[in-house]
């Protein structure tokens, strides 16, 4: 049996070959029925004929006696050793009889007709069919009515039946046989694009992550599927190339703090020394153990965020209170570098409180960190039938192309060298960028020539 996991190339050959066989007995139904329905047709028109003929033959030359007495002449009209010649009275008596087989004759019918009646079917107790055709006319001696009876035995005619029901059954059968060896050879080198894509992608691997079907060279049943293949692989290329780039960055930015937290530790305990100065490398090694705790922090958020569901809980908020709370708790940091905040906003949006306030205070934070000192930053918040926008624009050092495209991507910082309390360990943007996905909405960075920066938040 072929089962669901069998070759597609043996199930198309078997399906093929099942359609093939249904055809062909269809057809050989149709045949046998043509033929038998043309040969019962010849039949009937022959001993209609036959008993039309032997009526003219009576009525207008010859009578019974002398038609009995010419044995050759009714056999020479017969001309079939098997067929039946009756003629007989409408009392039942018989003039003349030619009836090899002595087939059992049909009843006398006693009107008088000119022609020949509708043929008629008997059959016999060992299931021959036997069609008969009669007439009653008036014979030209002496004008007594005498029943011509014609029969005809359908014995030659079921051999040929059954030759020919025999050959149908033999050519179907070679057929589908025939058919389906050569549906499964066409379809085997039909399947040839298929075993090359199958050993293309036994080649791809994490080392060869650049290798990809030959769409050009598909064909178009499968085109669709190596172009659907090449993005899905472009795709896991892509996040391939991340995940190894945030292994690298996330082992670069603990080894840091963990090799701050070990020299420090093996100095304090490199010779015995006074409480005052264990407690300098505790508190030192605190600082460190809180880098790593807010680095873990926003790993584990960006990680949660990557298989967040779509429903958040979400709620009206206003952007200009919002924006203000926001902007009032950065007031001291700006205030060390001479940063002013304005703010303009008006309107609501719908979004995840905590998150909207982590993103926006992300941006502000990123501003008051790279800004120029003494310059003013614009936090801006619109509203309207579409979505809510947030912008956050800073002066600063401009960036290039490269640069600009990269700084949402996770630990990277255009000045490595900053590591100031504020410092997010290059994941600030990212998680920016994280909440907006789960907002179902975008971030964009912009930077002009002379350096003002501009970041945009789209919330559906």
């Amino acid at each position: 049996m072929i089962g669901a996991h069998s070759s597609l190339t043996l199930r198309a050959a078997a399906a093929c070959a099942l359609i093939i066989s249904t055809v062909m007995v269809v057809f050989g139904l149709s045949l046998d029925y043509s033929v038998r329905f043309a040969m019962d047709r010849r039949v009937e028109t022959m001993v209609v004929g036959r008993a039309a003929y032997f009526g003219r033959l009576i009525h207008e030359m010859y009578s019974a006696d002398q038609l009995r007495d010419r044995p050759l002449l009714i056999a020479n009209m017969l001309g079939a050793e098997q067929d039946v010649l009756v003629f007989r009275k409408p009392d039942g008596g018989v003039l003349v009889e030619v009836n090899p087989d002595h087939l059992p004759l049909p009843p006398i019918r006693p009107e008088e007709r000119g022609a020949p009646e509708v043929p008629q079917r008997t059959v016999t107790p060992d299931g021959l069919a036997v069609v008969w055709a009669s007439t009653i006319v008036r014979a030209a001696a002496d004008g007594s009515p005498v029943e011509i009876l014609v029969g005809h035995p359908m014995s030659g005619e079921a051999v040929m039946l059954d030759a020919l029901r025999r050959q149908i059954v033999l050519v179907t059968a070679l057929a589908v046989a025939a058919a389906s060896l050569l549906t499964f050879v066409a379809l085997r080198r039909g399947m040839r694009p298929l075993r090359r894509m199958a050993a293309r992608a036994e080649e791809i691997a994490p080392g060869r992550m650049d290798l990809r079907f030959d769409v050009a060279a598909a064909p178009a049943e499968l085109a669709g599927l190596a172009e659907a293949i090449n993005a899905m692989l472009d795709r896991l290329a892509a996040g391939y190339q991340r995940l190894s780039q945030f292994s690298a960055d996330l082992a670069h930015e603990i080894r840091t703090p963990l090799g701050v937290l070990i020299g420090q530790t093996q100095v304090a305990l490199g010779q015995p020394r006074a409480g005052e100065d264990y407690r300098e490398v505790l508190e030192s090694n605190l600082e460190e153990l809180e880098r790593l705790r807010r680095l873990s922090d926003n790993i584990l958020f960006l990680a949660r965020a990557d298989n967040a569901a779509a429903d958040l809980d979400r709620s009206e908020l206003s952007l200009a209170v919002e924006l203000e709370r926001i902007t009032d708790y950065f007031e001291g940091p700006a205030a060390e570098r001479g940063i002013r905040f304005a703010v303009e906003a008006d309107g609501t949006i719908t979004a995840n409180a905590e998150l909207f306030r982590r993103a926006v205070g992300n941006l502000v934070v990123n501003a008051v960190r790279h800004g120029t000192t003494g310059s003013l930053v614009r936090v801006v918040g619109t509203a309207d039938g579409g979505g809510a926008r947030v912008v956050v624009e800073n002066h600063g050092h401009p960036l290039s192309g490269e640069q600009l495209a990269r700084v949402f991507d996770r630990f990277y910082r255009v000045d490595p060298a900053r590591n100031d309390a504020t410092e997010s360990n290059g994941l600030g943007l990212a998680i920016v960028q994280a909440i907006m996905v789960l907002h179902g909405g975008r971030a964009e960075a912009t930077c002009s020539d002379d350096g003002l920066f501009r970041f945009t938040l789209t919330f559906p």
